[in-house]
């Protein structure tokens, strides 16, 4: 499976502006998912080939979960620092999966 950066990134800012476009028929709800897929492979392919920087974390967890090769944490209070930079968040949700294809998969 791929990485899946649009639950990390913009489930909770994108995914409502594109669910109110739905409502307000702007776009349909296989153009979501297009959007949302798109994103994902852009910033798969950006990530891959720009985010070499190490980036830590440091906060507090409040919820974990573990499922289907899936993890998922809410943290909050949370610091980020790379080399040059840090920057603080109330909330964090991090969504990291399997990056690798299944056997058989192109």
């Amino acid at each position: 499976t791929q990485s899946s950066v649009s639950s990390g990134i913009n489930a909770e800012y994108g995914d409502d502006s594109l669910d109110e476009m739905i409502q307000n028929q702007q776009i349909t709800p296989l153009a979501k998912q297009q959007v949302l897929t798109h994103f994902d492979k852009a910033m798969s392919t950006t990530l891959s080939q720009r985010g070499k920087n190490k980036v830590t974390f440091k906060g507090c967890i409040k919820m974990y979960r573990y499922c289907d090769n899936v993890w998922t944490f809410i943290m909050t209070n949370t610091e980020f620092r790379d080399t040059n930079d840090g920057f603080h968040a109330d909330i964090v949700k991090i969504v990291a999966c399997d990056g690798t294809k299944p056997p058989g998969e192109k």
